[in-house]
């Protein structure tokens, strides 16, 4: 059982994450003023220049729905990220506007690990669904996690693939983490939750508000090495995640097309504004691993505590770091998968994988359906 303490703080973070006007920066600001949750409850509720609408609502929170809340979050697999905690992941965190929590159903641990996202049009032609399912395939087998928004179409082919194949996928949701839309993703879903991540940053019960898919794909293009985009018309959703990608110095690639084919004027639009122009798969993951190495190589620092100067990177110094020198003794045997790895050398699950990102990135370890070994 949680401690009171404990308790007072998920109660005042699932509050404040309710309240309406505040917003994932401003919370965040709260939070890095107040130090936590429950003290920057009571300085909004006495605030006046807090929001009035958030002050309204944490004056007389609607304690069934926290209630409802504590329900969720206590449930198996259920997690509540917070911005600033050592589980949150790391390339999200150094995002323009991260959210200030996130909802997570399945194994946290995953966000941890190098994605790369698969998006594209919801009614995709049979073989944009062929090129999803066949990337995510390649992917997944060259030691990646699949990342995409769990639509229909070219999100839902590239994370069954993933699946599929022995790997794992992360599913970021425009709605509350029990909600899932389309509904005939359903059973996807729960495939999802057992070998990878459903993740949203909206509270339970949200539903599917149009303007909540901007604010996922945000978390999408965050999360991952660099996006592919599989067909896409020239309103699609797809573009805001593949813009949101390059904004935060992702790599971007588009698969062409016909032109005559609508569904292909969204790629050729983002090859002509600089996208990567890609055939196979072994284009996007020799392209990603430069990319993957220099962002190893700033997590690596981030996690350490120094402040990377912008555009220089410090030469790596992990080698006589003794939690490296654990995970590297524990993987001289078989191949391991995290879970074993994480038994074998008393690291935690996040510290684990952000270090095997870096080794793997390095060319020190590699990964193959889900399982670690020394190169």
């Amino acid at each position: 059982m949680p401690t009171d303490l404990a308790r007072e703080q998920t109660r005042a973070w699932f509050a404040l994450l309710r309240a309406p006007g505040l917003g994932a920066a401003g919370l965040r600001s709260l939070i890095a003023r107040c130090g936590d949750a429950a003290s920057a409850l009571t300085q909004v509720r006495h605030a006046s220049e807090a929001p009035l609408a958030a002050r309204t609502w944490l004056a007389a929170p609607d304690e069934a729905q926290l209630v409802a809340d504590e329900a969720w979050l206590a449930q198996a697999d259920h997690h509540l990220l917070i911005h600033g905690s050592d589980d949150y992941p790391a390339l999200l965190r150094t995002a323009a506007n991260p959210p200030a929590a996130l909802f997570v159903t399945g194994d946290p641990a995953w966000l941890w690990s190098p994605q790369i996202a698969i998006v594209g049009a919801r009614s995709a032609s049979a073989a944009g669904l062929a090129n999803a399912r066949a990337f995510a395939r390649a992917f997944v087998q060259a030691g990646n996690v699949v990342t995409s928004g769990l639509a229909e179409g070219i999100d839902g082919a590239a994370h069954a693939a993933a699946l599929d194949a022995g790997g794992a996928t992360v599913a970021v949701l425009g709605t509350g983490p029990d909600l899932i839309y389309p509904r005939q993703h359903r059973e996807l879903a729960e495939r999802i939750t057992a070998h990878g991540a459903l993740v949203s940053e909206f509270p339970p019960g949200t539903p599917g508000k149009p303007e909540n898919f901007p604010r996922r794909n945000r978390i999408i293009a965050a999360l991952s090495l660099g996006t592919l985009v599989i067909e896409a018309g020239l309103n699609s959703g797809s573009l805001i995640t593949a813009r949101l990608a390059a904004e935060q110095g992702r790599e971007v690639f588009a698969l062409p097309g016909s032109i005559h084919s609508p569904l292909a004027r969204g790629c050729h639009k983002l090859i002509r504004d600089g996208a990567k122009l890609v055939e196979t798969a072994e284009e996007v993951l020799e392209e990603l691993h430069g990319m993957g190495a220099l962002l190893a190589e700033g997590l690596r620092q981030r996690l350490a505590g120094t402040e990377v100067t912008a555009g220089i990177m410090p030469p790596s110094s992990h080698a006589d770091d003794p939690d490296y020198a654990r995970l590297l003794a524990v993987l001289a045997g078989a191949p391991a998968a995290l879970d074993e790895l994480v038994a074998r050398s008393g690291l935690s699950a996040a510290a684990a994988s952000s270090m095997l990102l870096v080794l793997e990135l390095e060319g020190t370890v590699v990964a193959e359906n889900g399982r670690y070994s020394r190169r």
